[in-house]
């Protein structure tokens, strides 16, 4: 697949997962992102397996005493499971975006159900691509599982331009295993799936953050069954 064909796809599934996070998706990721009993053995792997992932970003960003006087982008933040808890951890500004206007609007919901301070916290519906700003830290948590391989290390390079400081990624690594897994549609939960999910090549991504002047500061592999997703916390050298 040349260049070309490879834009005019990943443009053409950009409009289905936002299609897909607008309808169907919507209600059955709300679900899974929150204390719902309406979701099946799959789901609820997905959730402990994600809020694995939530909670080791939230220790990294607790330790490193970069927090209340730093600005952070969630990028692709879905119902707000990293904004919000961000939020009540006392971060200086939080700036979430998600594809999904449904998603966004949720994540509002939640923040003022919860008493979080709006001025320093706001959601609103983007893609990746049409971010713009400076932030000290970027995270992008489980969105690349909608990004090819040379998309997902071409956005790495533009979240890396967007960030001062620190970005945290992370995606469902490529592993001959999960490779199996998902050709025959038993890593993603439901029964109806309009998305493709991709599997990544970790080289790949360290190789696009690198090129952008920044190195490799820790990671961690997050799993529980039916979830894996690597972790990986880049600072601006």
């Amino acid at each position: 697949m040349d260049s070309d064909q490879l834009l005019e796809q990943t443009q053409a599934e950009k409009q289905e997962v936002k299609g897909y996070f607008e309808t169907t998706g919507f209600d059955r990721w709300n679900r899974i992102y929150s204390e719902s009993d309406n979701v099946n053995k799959v789901q609820r792997n997905i959730r402990i397996g994600h809020q694995k992932t939530v909670d080791e970003v939230l220790a990294w960003i607790e330790k490193s005493g970069e927090l209340n006087n730093a600005s952070f982008c969630d990028a692709g933040c879905g119902v707000g499971s990293l904004s919000l808890p961000l939020a009540a951890m006392g971060a200086g500004s939080i700036q979430a975006s998600d594809i999904s206007e449904a998603m966004a609007k949720e994540a509002d919901r939640r923040a003022r159900e919860n008493g979080l301070d709006m001025a320093k916290l706001n959601f609103f519906a983007s893609d990746l691509e049409s971010l713009s700003g400076s932030f000290h830290t970027v995270c992008c948590l489980d969105v690349f599982i909608h990004y090819p391989q040379k998309p997902a290390e071409e956005m790495v390079k533009h979240l890396c331009g967007l960030t001062e400081q620190r970005l945290i990624v992370s995606f469902a690594p490529y592993t001959p295993l999960l490779a199996l897994l998902k050709s025959i549609g038993e890593l993603f939960p439901g029964p109806s799936k309009t998305t493709r999910a991709y599997t990544l090549k970790e080289d790949g991504i360290v190789k696009a953050a690198e090129s952008c002047g920044f190195q490799l500061v820790r990671r961690s592999l997050n799993k529980a069954p039916f979830y894996f997703s690597r972790l990986i916390e880049f600072s601006k050298k």
